[in-house]
């Protein structure tokens, strides 16, 4: 069945099951109206996920996957962020260094 046929197709069956909601549950013709509405769109959103999780599904395809040049760039990428740690961590042994010799003159230039 083609998507457009599902599509119509539960559409269709959700405006008869949303009349007969409605005849069940409303009192007047106006909450007739939006139940079927309601349900008659909800149906039709509804079949559209359906039919995008099952193209989505069946048209994957076994791929070729570079493993060997993912794996090389990774391994530069750890380098790099090792590199970057490293100068972070300097840099932070170097803000607490700053910041103690700090409080330390300013304790002994207490007048």
């Amino acid at each position: 069945m083609l998507g457009e046929n599902f599509v119509h197709f539960f559409t269709v069956q959700g405006f008869f099951i949303g009349i007969i909601f409605g005849i069940l549950k409303s009192f007047n013709a106006e909450s007739l109206f939006i139940y079927t509405a309601l349900i008659t769109i909800f149906f039709y959103l509804f079949s559209h996920i359906i039919i995008a999780l099952y193209f989505k599904t069946i048209t994957t395809r076994a791929t070729f996957f570079p493993r060997d040049s993912h794996e090389k760039k990774l391994d530069i990428f750890v380098k790099e962020i090792n590199k970057r740690e490293k100068i972070v961590d300097s840099a932070a042994k170097m803000t607490d260094l700053v910041m103690k010799l700090n409080k330390e003159n300013s304790e002994g230039k207490e007048v």
